[in-house]
């Protein structure tokens, strides 16, 4: 992994900025968080939600505040901007990303000259569970089949979070199939050169 991105309204979020601390090499950008959706029972739910969807003003508010937290914990600017649950690729997110991401004069996710490839998850867009779309043989076909230039590989890893996320199970065997040295082979059988944000 060469770059990660920080929630910072989540509690685990001065933990992260330490552990980032300790590792300078990894870009960190500021994953924007305006609030999560579950879908359960047939309809999407709302988690939480830090602000209002349809407010623009209250939107940019709370971009604007978690940029500043961000700052306050790391002490510098985030390498790359992206969002929870891809709440930047709609309106009225996506403009306001895309002014704060030129402002700063960092990648957006899935905008400019880095592709973006989502496929490594492990589950629907439901929610229902696909631990085979996280096993190793399906990283490596993703790997395999990346065409030329820079992509962004997403993934979700995580430890010790099956109480606090509804994808909580598959962060864990993320982190098996991303060790996996079957992962690497095929990297540099690729000739994939891993580079950051930063």
């Amino acid at each position: 992994m060469t770059s990660a991105s920080l929630m910072v309204r989540q509690s685990a979020a001065a933990d992260g900025a330490r552990c980032a601390a300790r590792h300078p090499a990894l870009a960190i950008g500021l994953h924007i968080d305006l609030g999560q959706w579950d879908y359960e029972g047939g309809e999407w739910r709302a988690a939480y939600e830090r602000c209002p969807p349809d407010d623009v003003a209250a939107l940019e508010a709370e971009c604007r505040a978690q940029l500043e937290a961000f700052r306050e914990l790391l002490g510098r600017d985030p390498t790359h901007l992206d969002s929870h649950q891809h709440v930047h690729m709609s309106e009225p997110v996506a403009s306001l990303a895309a002014r704060m991401a030129a402002e700063l004069g960092v990648p957006l996710r899935a905008t400019g000259h880095v592709r973006y490839e989502g496929g490594f998850y492990g589950q629907s867009g439901e929610g229902a569970a696909h631990p085979e779309w996280i096993a190793v043989e399906r990283l490596i076909g993703l790997i395999e089949s990346l065409p030329p230039g820079w992509t962004e590989l997403g993934c979700h890893p995580g430890r010790s979070a099956a109480e606090l996320s509804s994808y909580g199970r598959e962060r864990e065997a993320e982190i098996e199939t991303l060790c996996d040295r079957r992962v690497r082979a095929a990297i540099e059988s690729e000739t994939i050169e891993l580079r950051s944000f930063g």
